[in-house]
């Protein structure tokens, strides 16, 4: 199986709210109508596959600041050849990114579905969003693609993170109780 099928089969089972339905149509179009739409190639916009790193135990998020876009976000980013699933580009990029062995992606499938404008030549980001549990212990070490990182308390996430990250820390709680 390719990861564009992968995807596809991915957003097909996705279940969410009613405006993420409508947002999971607009990734399944895409894909209809972009063979390439899994890869940064695509000029019309690709899908992209993130994690948010999670310590349940001690009610805490990790998030990077991020080098070009100066913004705190989850890990995650482009898919690449290698990547056999949208789960495992987004397992590679939270591993890659935090510097965090062990990650575990929370069971379910995807979290969220987030589409974002992105400066040239990237143009859209259809950004498939899921949950990565930090295991006991876990120690973060900064990547060359982030400023920092950092551990947030999830009642601080809305201060210094955009709605996107905000949405998603709130699923992802809802997710784990």
């Amino acid at each position: 199986m390719t990861l564009h099928d992968d995807a596809a089969l991915v957003l097909k089972a996705y279940e969410g709210t009613a405006e993420q339905a409508e947002l999971r149509q607009v990734y399944l179009d895409h894909l209809s109508a972009h063979p390439d739409g899994m890869w940064k190639a695509c000029e019309a916009g690709h899908l992209t596959a993130s994690a948010l790193v999670v310590d349940v135990e001690r009610g805490r998020v990790l998030l990077t600041l991020h080098k070009k876009l100066q913004m705190w976000l989850q890990m995650g980013g482009h898919c690449e050849p290698g990547d056999a699933s949208l789960a495992v580009a987004a397992l590679r990029e939270a591993t890659e990114e935090s510097g965090i062995e062990g990650l575990t992606l929370l069971p379910g499938g995807p979290v969220t579905l987030d589409r974002h404008a992105i400066p040239a030549p990237c143009n859209w980001h259809l950004d498939v969003q899921y949950a990565a549990l930090a295991p006991a212990g876990a120690v973060e070490a900064i990547s060359e693609e982030s400023l920092d990182l950092r551990w947030f308390a999830y009642d601080e996430v809305a201060a210094v993170a955009d709605a996107s990250v905000v949405r998603l820390v709130e699923q992802t709680r809802r997710r784990t109780g």
